[in-house]
């Protein structure tokens, strides 16, 4: 059975469509990859960002894309937001926005 990607909302999906071409040419590569074989591509395509989210790292060479997620039962992933890095460090306020974004999703779920 394969996986299934939902996306928070509209919005967030015209967002994704709308990332620099190498970088969302990386994202369909991982996806495709997500829907095969599931959310767990390991380094350096997906990492573990604690209690349930996760990222997808996205690297081209217009720069550095990524895409927060976590997993829901029916093997469903969801796509909670996505930004582009411009500092090392993911920062707080994204970090932030997917974490409220996930809570929302796996109170809908439970």
């Amino acid at each position: 059975m394969r996986w299934e990607i939902e996306y928070h909302d509209d919005q967030l999906q015209a967002d994704v469509l709308a990332l620099p071409p190498g970088i969302l040419a990386r994202y369909f590569q991982c996806t495709d990859r997500m829907l095969e074989f599931g959310p767990n591509l390991g380094m350096p395509h997906t990492r573990a960002m604690s209690l349930g989210l996760f990222e997808l790292r996205l690297k081209s060479r217009e720069g550095i894309g990524r895409v927060f997620y976590c997993t829901l039962a029916g093997r469903k992933i969801v796509m909670l937001h996505q930004f582009v890095k411009k500092t090392d460090k993911t920062p707080p306020k994204e970090l932030a926005i997917a974490r409220k974004r996930m809570k929302e999703w796996k109170n809908v779920d439970a």
